[in-house]
């Protein structure tokens, strides 16, 4: 088993009107010996923008903003943008995080040079109603049953006059191209699925995710093997690249008495074909094991959402019961011996 210390709380919730009903699932990218947080933060009404913090070193608290850094403008995120995660792309930040509208939670990119402006490129993930997802990804094989149970809403087609779609959350782009192409994974649950896309983000078109769905069960990643995970699994932190391949950093949710638990989970992808998951742990990386993660505003909830290395510890930022921000650190070294004692 892998030892882990949990850092324990970072961040709170404040008096500051943007963020008084809590703030958790951090973006992280390090600058030098700097960490930049960039943050969910939820105000009266569960509606979410984004914070920011800067840490000195992985633990402590440089600089945090009194207002929210990028908060809700289009139609598409009138109800919030939450769970922000970040990577830079040779001179570029590529921040990613999921928009919601009060019927539709769907995955959007904004693009910085310098973490103080950003330009926003909308939604980039397909917009899609399950029946037609599923005439596409059922036409050359059969998919897991649960795509039906999580995404069909109850067969709701429309809510407050909107179309239903699929949710795709958690979209995360690799820190750099692969063979000159951007790649990012995403979720529809119950799996993490991945796009390779071109240089061109425009290339992401109608007919690019027709194509795509006829042929989804090629794109998917990881599906939920061990009992920690039987539910459904999702993306967590930006892939980091080792020699051992792309460790990847994800959430595995499980069914208890007391509802969903959330966990922290670990494994490595090819570094030059993503698509092949080389090791998993068979165990979950860490679990909720203390009040700050066993009781807030979702119960039994650690997700991560962001990681940094410092020498050979690896810090893993967290959402910690969707209500604070908290810390977990690893030894990289061990992390990935361990992984590699676990091959698929």
């Amino acid at each position: 088993m892998i030892k882990v210390i949990k850092e324990g709380i970072l961040l709170q919730k404040t008096n500051h009107p943007f963020e008084n009903e809590g703030v958790l699932n951090p973006a992280a990218i390090k600058d030098g010996g700097f960490v930049h947080l960039l943050y969910r933060a939820v105000r009266d009404g569960n509606h979410s923008s984004i914070g920011y913090c800067k840490l000195k070193g992985p633990l402590f608290i440089e600089t945090r903003n009194e207002e929210a850094l990028l908060s809700p403008e289009f139609d598409y995120e009138s109800q919030g943008i939450e769970d922000p995660r970040i990577v830079k792309i040779e001179d570029t930040y590529y921040l990613t995080f999921t928009a919601y509208d009060g019927v539709n939670a769907l995955g959007c990119l904004a693009t910085s040079k310098d973490l103080i402006h950003f330009e926003r490129k909308g939604i980039i993930v397909p917009q899609i109603t399950y029946e037609e997802f599923n005439a596409l990804a059922a036409s050359k094989g059969m998919i897991n049953d649960k795509y039906f149970r999580y995404n069909q809403h109850d067969r709701i087609p429309k809510k407050e006059g909107e179309t239903m779609l699929i949710w795709d959350k958690n979209l995360i782009f690799f820190p750099r191209k692969i063979n000159g192409k951007l790649l990012f994974l995403h979720r529809i649950r119950p799996e993490i699925q991945l796009v390779v896309a071109t240089e061109k983000l425009t290339d992401l078109t109608p007919q690019f995710w027709r194509e795509y769905f006829l042929h989804f069960n090629e794109y998917i990643v990881l599906q939920p093997k061990y009992k920690h995970e039987v539910s459904y699994i999702g993306g967590g932190c930006p892939p980091i690249e080792t020699a051992f391949g792309w460790l990847l950093i994800y959430h595995g949710v499980h069914d208890s008495l007391e509802g969903y638990v959330y966990a922290a989970c670990a494994a490595l992808l090819d570094l030059e074909n993503p698509q092949k998951e080389l090791a998993r742990l068979p165990y979950p990386l860490f679990v909720p094991e203390f009040h700050w993660e066993l009781k807030g505003e979702v119960n039994n909830v650690c997700f991560p959402t962001g990681a940094v290395v410092f020498e050979d510890t690896l810090y893993i930022y967290y959402g910690a019961a969707d209500e604070r921000i908290a810390c977990a650190s690893t030894s990289l070294s061990a992390l990935l011996a361990e992984l590699m004692l676990n091959k698929i």
